[in-house]
């Protein structure tokens, strides 16, 4: 579901970034010695490989406050795509979970030995699109790591693909795992009056149906398909348990915004009370 920015969009960002992470998100995303898993492996979505993850890697640093010396949970981090970036940038260590056993695998086998401080680990969590023969319920798994653990945490894509009970157990493991002040980044679809009314023209993609929520599914009979949810519901959970706004929502075009940099809408939240 992620996108690469058009080009009048990035020029935008990069009059705005700091001149030396876009010197590096630029070398990420020609460097071919950077590794690209083999196309009928790969499962998270179209477009440049390279690309799209150093876009996101500027979007981590710019928006998300992401630092080198932060150490990192990814938790969806499919095959590699915001791994690879975050090796160029992170002096830090970084943990990478997904319920997709063979993307652990290639970037265990491939990432790992190059990169000994970048860990990946299998959480074998049911889904109906990714993993539907898992054993364990997303509404009550737990992520296998210490409490107070982490500066940042990485989520592009993921929560669009969960239900609420799902969503709300990992907002409470992403608060347990973060330490005081730390953040978390979201690539998501949030409903608010605006994507309503976008969503009710027909210029919304995907074109979830208006619905109350708090969850509005693109595809009922494949219901994790592309999950939506309602703003004020889903900042509501995440600040019940303490993870707050850290800065505005940047919201997409998905939802039919004329004049949004980014495809799915950008969530900042942080431990505790924001700056």
């Amino acid at each position: 579901m992620n996108a690469i920015l058009p080009n009048p969009q990035l020029a935008v960002l990069r009059r705005r970034t700091d001149p030396h992470l876009e010197w590096l998100c630029a070398q990420i995303a020609r460097n071919r010695f950077l590794p690209v898993p083999p196309q009928e492996r790969q499962f998270i979505g179209d477009g440049d490989f390279r690309a799209i993850g150093a876009e996101f890697l500027r979007h981590f640093v710019r928006l998300g406050g992401l630092r080198p010396d932060h150490r990192v949970l990814e938790i969806g981090c499919g095959i590699g795509r915001m791994a690879l970036p975050l090796t160029q940038y992170l002096d830090s260590a970084y943990d990478g979970i997904d319920i997709v056993l063979d993307g652990i695998r290639w970037c265990a086998e491939t990432i790992t030995p190059a990169y000994p401080s970048f860990r990946f680990h299998h959480l074998d969590v049911a889904n109906g699109l990714y993993n539907p023969d898992g054993r364990l319920d997303g509404g009550a798994a737990a992520l296998p790591f210490a409490a107070g653990g982490y500066d940042f945490v990485l989520l592009t894509s993921v929560v669009t693909h969960l239900r609420t009970a799902e969503t709300a157990r990992y907002a409470a493991e992403i608060a347990r795992v973060l330490k005081p002040g730390g953040r978390c980044f979201l690539s998501l679809f949030l409903v608010d009056a605006t994507a309503r009314a976008g969503m009710a023209k027909g210029a919304a993609r995907p074109p979830f149906p208006d619905a109350p929520g708090p969850e509005l599914l693109a595809d009922p009979a494949n219901p994790n398909a592309a999950v939506a949810y309602d703003e004020a519901f889903l900042l509501d959970l995440f600040a019940a348990h303490g993870l707050h706004l850290a800065r505005p929502v940047l919201h997409g075009h998905w939802s039919g915004r004329a004049d949004a940099e980014n495809f799915q809408d950008l969530l900042v939240l942080q431990k505790g009370d924001a700056a």
